[in-house]
């Protein structure tokens, strides 16, 4: 069975095509979806600016993501189970995107991203979190945040628009 065969199962199955030809649902779906990403990824770039040391500089690291740790898991957890769910509406024709495979491949980046800054860099923070400039690891982490997920946003717009 190739992937194009599971992806085309998805596709046919009855709750696929309920979801995709809803009045309602689908659209609830998707706006809790771009509300869940706000919330989420909005909070993470309001993170990884702290941790390239563009803002907030005079406030410590753990000063800046506890408080907002909680609404970022939350809006991440929302925005997997909606985007499953806008998957499961639309399983082949994300198949046949482009932008649905930079957007899963970028998804995966970020992971190994925050799983090397949370298991590395992270586990220092003691040493580093009242610096302005946090070290070069921190830096390039939260560089590399911002831009995997600036390109993430775009190719999910894209999808939307190409599908």
């Amino acid at each position: 069975m190739s992937i194009q065969d599971i992806f085309q199962y998805i596709d046919a199955t009855r709750s696929s095509t309920a979801l995709r030809e809803s009045y309602y649902v689908f659209p609830i779906v998707e706006g809790t979806h771009v509300i869940s990403l706000a919330l989420s990824v909005g909070l993470v770039i309001w993170f990884d600016l702290r941790l390239v040391g563009w803002i907030l500089r005079d406030q410590p690291v753990s000063a800046v993501f506890q408080p907002i740790r909680p609404f970022m898991l939350a809006g991440f957890g929302l925005s997997f189970v909606t985007g499953g769910l806008l998957f499961w509406s639309l399983a082949l024709r994300c198949y046949g995107s482009h932008f649905f495979w930079a957007k899963m491949i970028m998804l995966v980046l970020a992971g190994v991203n925050i799983a090397v800054y949370h298991l590395t860099i992270d586990r220092r923070q003691t040493e580093w979190d009242e610096a302005p400039s946090p070290p070069i690891q921190a830096r390039v982490a939260g560089l590399i945040s911002l831009v995997l997920w600036v390109g993430i946003i775009t190719a999910g717009r894209l999808m939307a628009y190409f599908l």
